[in-house]
Formats: structure tokens, sequence, C-alpha cells
């Protein structure tokens, strides 16, 4: 039987990531259409203090591979955080997916017993058992990143709604 953390994480950050791309596709083509510079919606923000647009994609694709690889218990892919355009966060997106496509199911079977540590080594490392984890901060953590592109992006006039931003399901 499938893991109960594999089927609360694989098959979740791939279904919102799979959207989010959507979502970013339509962003894009409403600039080109609305001729409006691409760089205006990457680097939105709903208020000075956030992060725009491009970080919250690169923090949510952060959580997803993140997570995944912890509770599977392989290497976290390090990803140097440089994309500037929709087609970089496209790739950026794609390669998170199949990243996560190639975690195999039962490498999920036993993490219950696994301790995941978060900045280790430094003052902010935090410890955490994997569901834990999973549903009290990387969960949380993924969908805030999700949302806040998806508003960013309806709040600058992309025309986007729930089925956009839920995806296929």
């Amino acid at each position: 039987m499938t893991d109960a953390l594999y089927t609360a994480s694989i098959p979740v950050f791939k279904q919102m990531l799979q959207a989010l791309g959507k979502v970013l596709r339509k962003a894009e083509d409403h600039a080109t259409a609305k001729k409006i510079d691409p760089n205006a919606l990457l680097q939105a923000r709903l208020y000075p203090d956030m992060f725009p647009l491009l970080r919250q994609v690169m923090i949510a694709t952060d959580f997803a591979k993140g997570a995944g690889a912890r509770l599977a218990g392989v290497e976290v892919p390090v990803m140097p955080d440089t994309e500037l355009t929709f087609a970089e966060l496209q790739t950026r997106i794609a390669t998170v997916v199949d990243f996560l496509n190639s975690l195999d199911a039962s490498l999920f079977d036993q993490p219950h017993s696994r301790d995941i540590v978060t900045q280790a080594g430094t003052p902010r490392e935090r410890r955490f058992d994997a569901s834990t984890y999973l549903l009290h901060y990387a969960i949380p953590q993924f969908f805030f990143h999700v949302t806040t592109a998806y508003a960013l992006l309806r709040h600058n006039g992309v025309e986007v709604g729930k089925k956009d931003y839920m995806g296929a399901n």
C-alpha cells in the first residue's frame, strides 16, 4: 500500500505545480495581449516588503522538491534561483515535477521514524518527525507561496479563477 506521506505530498505538489505553470502561461499571454512588460508581472508584489512573483514561484518549487526529497530520504536537488522570465520559471516547474515523478512511492514506506532537519547547523535549525514536517511545515509553506503567486497575478488583472488555481485533480 502507498504510504500516506507519499499520497499527501507528491501528487499534491505535482497537481499544484502544474496548475501554477498554467497560471503563469496565462499571465504571459495576458502580458503579450495587453502589451505589458512581462517584468512588471514577474516583479509584482502585493506590498513592498513581500517577495515578488518570481521569488514566490522559486520558493514554492523549493518546498515541493525539498519535502519530496527529505521524505524519500534522498538528496535535495540544488537549483541556483536565477530565473528571470516566464519561460525560465516554466523550466523550473517542469524540472521539479520531473524530480517528483522520479521518486518511487516505496521510498516513503518508512519515513515516519526519520528526523528531518531544516537549515542544519544554523541558528534557524528546526527538527521534525516526517509527518509533522510535511503536514505542519512543508505543505503550509508550499501553499502559501503558490497562493501568493496566484493572488499577485489575479491582482494584476490576469483572468484566472479557482479552477486555474486548483488545476487537474
